[in-house]
């Protein structure tokens, strides 16, 4: 369809899973790919030759994008790369679940410093960029923990009330220079992570989803492709939950 034809969007994380989703679905729609992620392994390579067959230009970035000066310098490489850069996803993420009693400060950090911090980073380094070009599309990649909460993972629900939140205030802050920045809050969404889950466990979170499955990188990928577009232009400062319906 070309919803994105000639635009250029970085995409955090994006080597696998829901970010190699989205990656994968701004290519077939006709943007040029910059990732990023901790290596650029043979995975990633073969990421850049999927994202290739598109007939668009890719690259992957060797990044820690929770180190501040890594995130700047990867940003302004991108620029030089690629011309442009009209979307910013911020994607990368971990998890280090536990109970709060038990939750070591390490845990607290690497998830806030990992999930918030990098989205920060990324954001601080590519605004710039996108207010002299007068236009541009943030997105955060949050959860419904963000929402609504979840036990054993404060520190993960956290972090991603803090993607909410900083779409909601960058969305405000930079509107008038024609920046528009959202969240998008999954739910149970089957990845590598989630494959590993037994098939009890899986029924019964089916159980727990009105529309009874779990949702799949390509349902997050098709928001993320409405966000990123113009068929968005006047959507900005929301959240977006892609959960089949589910309440937490």
């Amino acid at each position: 369809m070309g919803l994105l034809t000639g635009k250029t969007a970085v995409v955090t994380g994006a080597a696998r899973g829901i970010g190699k989703a989205i990656a994968l679905k701004y290519a077939s729609e006709g943007a040029n790919i910059a990732f990023t992620d901790l290596i650029i392994d043979e995975n990633a390579e073969n990421t850049v030759k999927e994202l290739e067959a598109f007939g668009v230009k890719a690259k992957g970035y060797a990044s820690n994008a929770a180190v501040f000066e890594e995130a700047a310098r990867v940003v302004a490489e991108i620029h030089k790369d690629f011309g442009s850069i009209d979307i910013l996803v911020n994607n990368a993420g971990i998890t280090r679940d536990g109970l709060m009693m038990r939750m070591s400060e390490q845990q607290w950090d690497m998830v806030i410093n990992v999930n918030l911090k990098s989205a920060f980073n990324f954001i601080h380094a590519c605004t710039p960029i996108m207010m002299r070009q007068k236009q541009g599309s943030i997105i955060n990649m949050a959860s419904v923990v963000g929402v609504h909460g979840n036990a054993g993972q404060a520190n993960y629900a956290a972090s991603k009330a803090g993607m909410i939140a900083l779409a909601k205030s960058i969305a405000q802050e930079l509107g008038s220079r024609g920046i528009r920045a959202n969240a998008i809050a999954p739910g149970f969404i089957m990845t590598d992570m989630t494959a590993s889950l037994s098939e009890e466990v899986k029924t019964e979170w089916a159980k727990k989803i009105p529309l009874r499955r779990g949702g799949t990188p390509q349902d997050v990928a098709d928001v993320a492709t409405f966000l990123a577009s113009d068929l968005s232009s006047y959507v900005s400062g929301q959240v977006i939950q892609v959960d089949g319906g589910m309440n937490m």
